[in-house]
This record gives structure tokens, C-alpha cells and sequence, in this order.
């Protein structure tokens, strides 16, 4: 239009002295006039659930090194109700076949803007299923995706191939209620609703040994980019609760995960697996295992698969594990985990707070980690790394293959409440190298003298730290000027009766 008024033509037009003003600005009106209108269908889309567009997912260039991260919402062409395809949402009804239809017609749609999936309000029973490329699963509040409690329902799938093994059988394990493989965008999203995988069933029959497989985990997403989960309920995993492998560009926002803090085991809230360019934020999690794990692989199959996880930030959240710790880094970390950032994290009532495990055989690394803005409130041990935490696929890995542990920081740790603020238990063959502590203040529970332990670390205290630190650190005052040297790097004061 505007270069049609622009044309040869218009030139000879007799016309008043006001339109080439009302034709410069009619641009900007135009403009003005999209911008509302995009505007109006992203807000229309957020308060509705039938017609219309879809809402994609959001975001932005936290790593400098991922230039295909998404910069603005994703708006889906075509949208369908689960209903559609036969869906009963009354907790009794197999919805399998409905939600296989519905994720076909998504699929058939390919590229050409994708498609969203509504789950309305209601109890939508079914079967593992799948997810497809440019989709958008979207669950209105009071909507349950519930995962059928029969095992028989749950395919089995080859075990991991950084692992060689299931995780706690040999051989094949139950896929995943919610299950992707080499997809590319994908949103699961919505206001709260639920995805509850009813793992009460799964935890007895683990504690029993009735299962021959290893459990699957409630969302597993697998060699796939591109992926926001945001603004949802996840609860009571068989399993893992949210385990992306091999992924890349995963932002996970607003998700509450829960399970029973006991008798509900390795229900992991979040498991990064080999993945790169993740950021998690704004979520509470209260689980029966870690609240966040970052893993790479097991031993020499991890080390095999050689894909790292990295370039990871969480933050804002707030965690709680009375079985194991807030936020894990391994043990399974074969393939190297780095570029780890962890900041303004709460951990309440739990066991650990954050921890660092490995153990011989694993190889690997853990290089580049920061720890900011922690807080500890009755926390059993505040900071762990451990470096004996011997468990193994099976007999074939390396005796020689030595982690590496270096370049860690601990800057803004606080609380109340915590027995041990600090337990660093490494070895001769897996010392830790440069670890820093900074701005730290732990109210403690028990006054014994050794409660920040230490066993060959070498690194640094800046400025004040309360408790007083173990002696194989060095100590600087705020200018970086030396205090004191430490007294050796090898010393060993580890006591696990507190």
C-alpha cells in the first residue's frame, strides 16, 4: 500500500497539500495498529483456551554461544481440544487413543505454524504418549494429565546409551508418560494444570523388587532443542521427574514438582542430562530424591558418549529434599559437567544443600561452577563433595579414570539452623582444585569443633566466614591480600557422626 502511493503515477495527482502528511503518517498508524493488534491476540490467547492462535514458547540469549534461541512468542496456526478426538476427561477413561490423534493431526501440520493441543478442565486418564515437533500442549487450570498405574501400559525402551545399563536394572526401562525424541519446539504449558504419574504404585512395588525394569520418569524429553515448560503442576513420578537428554535450549519456568519428601524414591524434581544452553527459574520443588540433579553419563559409557552438560543457570528457586540435597551435580557426570550458575536458592528443612558427587571410575570433570545468594534454613550439611559415591553400571569401568574438580565458588552463603556447614571429603586421586568461599554466615546447630571439614582441597576464604574455615585453605582479607597460608591442602578432618 505504501509503495503504491509511492508509484509514478501518483505523481501527476492534483491532491491537497495535507496527504503526503496523512500518507507519512498512515505508515506509522499501520505499524502502530499491528503492534496493538499482535499485542491483543497474545493477551486474547493467555485468557482463553478455544479459537484462535496458540501461544509458543519465550526466550532469550542468556549464552552469547546459542544463536538460534527464540526471541519472541511463538503463535500456533492451529489449535485443537483434546475433546476433539474422543477425550473423557472423567479419571476413569483410557484418553491414549485421544491424545495419539491429537498429536497426529499436530504432526501432519509440519512446520507450517504448528499446532496446540487443550486440555481442559477434568482427569484425563491415559498410557504413555508422545509429543511431535512445533507443538504447544497446553492445560488449563484444573486440568490432570494422569499417567495409568498398570505397568503393562508403559513401553519399554533401550537403556540410555551414556548409561549402558538401566538405572536400576540391566538391560531394557520404562519409557516416559510424557515422551519426545529429536523434536523441536515444544511447549508444555498452561494455567497450573496437572501432570500426575500416580507414582505411589511404582515407589511399593521398587521397595518390593516386583519390577523387572527400571522406572521411567514422568516427562522425558531426548535429542531435542528448542523446549519450554512453563506453568505447570508436576507430581508423583514413578521415577525421574523431569529428565531432558541430550537437549539443547530448554527453559523450564514456573513449574511446581512434587512427591512425598519419604517413601517416594529417586523421585529427581529436574535431571539436565548431557544438556546445553538450559535455564530453570522460579520453580518450588519438594521431592523424595534431589531437587535438581545435573548429570552427563555413567562411567565409561559416559565418557563414550563424551556430551557434556553445560552453560546451566538456576535461579530463583526454592527446593526441599529431606532424602538427598537442593541442587546435585552427579554422580553420573561422565561426560563433564561445566558452566554451571546456581543463585538465589532456598533450601528448607533437607538433608544437604547443595553437593558435588563422584567417585573413581567416572571420569569426566566438574570445572566452572558459582554458587551465589544460598540459603540454608535446617539444612543437615550445607555444602557436600564427595568424591567415594561408588556406585556402578557394572564391573567394566576404569579404576584409572580420575574425575577432575576445579574452579568452584561459594560467594553469599547463608542460613540458619545447619549441623555441618561445609563437608569436603576428596581423596589423593580425586583432590578439589581452586574453591573459593566468599561472604559467608551459617547459623549453626551443633558447637563442635570441626563442622567445616575438609580432605584434600586447595583453594581460598576471602574476607569473613563464619564458622571459621578448615586449615587447608588459604585466607585473604577483602583487599586479596594473604592472611594466612594453609597448612596443607592433604588434610583430612571428616566426621560423619554429625
Amino acid at each position: 500500500m505504501v509503495e503504491t502511493f509511492g508509484s509514478g503515477r501518483l505523481h501527476y495527482i492534483h491532491r491537497p497539500r495535507w496527504i503526503p502528511q496523512f500518507i507519512a503518517s498512515r505508515g506509522r498508524l499501520f505499524a502502530a495498529l499491528w503492534i496493538l493488534g499482535f499485542a491483543s491476540l497474545f493477551v486474547w490467547q493467555r485468557n482463553s483456551l478455544s479459537g484462535g492462535l496458540g501461544l509458543g514458547g519465550l526466550r532469550w540469549p542468556l549464552f552469547p554461544s546459542s544463536p538460534d534461541l527464540w526471541l519472541f512468542p511463538r503463535l500456533r496456526q492451529s489449535v485443537f481440544n483434546l475433546t476433539d478426538f474422543g477425550g473423557v476427561g472423567d479419571g476413569r477413561s483410557l484418553n491414549t487413543e485421544a491424545f495419539e490423534k491429537a498429536v497426529a493431526a499436530i504432526s501432519r501440520l509440519g512446520k507450517r505454524g504448528g499446532g496446540q493441543l487443550n486440555v481442559p478442565p477434568g482427569m484425563w486418564l491415559t498410557a504413555p504418549f508422545n509429543l511431535t515437533s512445533h507443538m504447544t500442549l497446553f492445560l488449563a487450570e484444573g486440568a490432570v494429565i494422569l499417567g495409568v498405574q498398570d505397568e503393562k501400559y508403559w513401553p519399554l525402551l533401550p537403556p540410555i546409551k551414556s548409561y549402558g545399563h538401566g538405572r536400576e536394572h540391566a538391560g531394557p526401562r520404562y519409557g516416559s508418560l510424557i515422551h519426545g525424541q529429536r523434536l523441536k519446539d515444544v511447549v508444555i504449558t498452561g494455567h497450573n494444570g496437572t501432570i500426575n504419574g500416580q507414582g505411589k504404585s511404582w515407589w511399593i512395588k521398587y521397595r518390593q523388587k516386583l519390577l523387572n525394569y527400571t522406572r521411567g520418569p514422568l516427562v522425558e524429553l531426548m535429542w531435542s532443542s528448542d523446549i519450554v515448560i512453563s506453568n505447570i503442576t508436576l507430581r508423583d513420578s514413578p521415577f525421574w521427574t523431569l529428565h531432558p537428554f541430550d537437549c539443547k535450549n530448554v527453559t523450564v519456568s514456573h513449574v511446581t514438582i512434587l512427591a512425598p519428601v519419604n517413601e517416594a524414591p529417586n523421585t529427581d524434581g529436574i535431571d539436565p542430562d548431557s544438556c546445553q544452553d538450559m535455564l530453570i527459574e522460579n520453580c518450588y520443588i519438594s521431592v523424595g530424591d534431589d531437587g535438581i540433579a545435573i548429570k552427563s553419563g555413567w562411567d565409561q559409557y559416559g565418557i563414550a558418549y563424551g556430551r557434556p552438560s553445560t552453560n546451566i543457570v538456576i535461579r530463583d528457586v526454592v527446593v526441599r529434599s529431606t532424602v538427598s540435597a537442593g541442587v546435585s551435580i552427579g554422580s553420573e557426570m561422565s561426560g563433564g559437567v561445566s558452566n554451571i550458575r546456581v543463585e538465589n536458592l532456598y533450601i528448607w528443612t533437607s538433608r544437604r544443600g547443595v553437593r558435588i558427587k563422584t567417585a573413581v571410575g567416572r571420569g569426566g570433570y566438574v570445572r566452572d561452577i558459582t554458587y551465589r545468594n544460598i540459603t540454608l534454613d535446617n539444612v543437615r550439611v550445607g555444602i557436600v563433595i564427595k568424591t567415594d559415591y561408588n556406585e556402578h553400571p557394572d564391573e567394566g569401568f576404569d579404576p584409572k579414570a580420575f574425575p577432575i574438580l576445579k574452579d568452584i565458588l561459594f560467594d553469599g552463603i547463608h542460613g540458619q539452623g545447619v549441623r555441618v556447614p561445609v563437608r569436603i571429603h576428596c581423596s589423593e586421586d580425586i583432590p578439589v582444585r581452586n574453591v573459593t568461599f566468599r561472604d559467608m554466615s551459617v547459623g549453626i546447630t551443633y558447637k563442635k569443633k570441626h563442622i567445616f571439614q575438609c580432605s584434600y582441597v586447595q583453594g581460598r576464604v576471602i574476607g569473613s566466614i563464619f564458622p571459621s574455615p578448615c586449615g587447608n585453605l588459604d585466607r585473604y582479607d577483602e583487599q586479596g591480600r594473604l592472611i594466612k597460608a594453609a597448612v596443607s591442602p592433604n588434610i583430612t578432618d571428616i566426621d560423619y557422626d554429625f
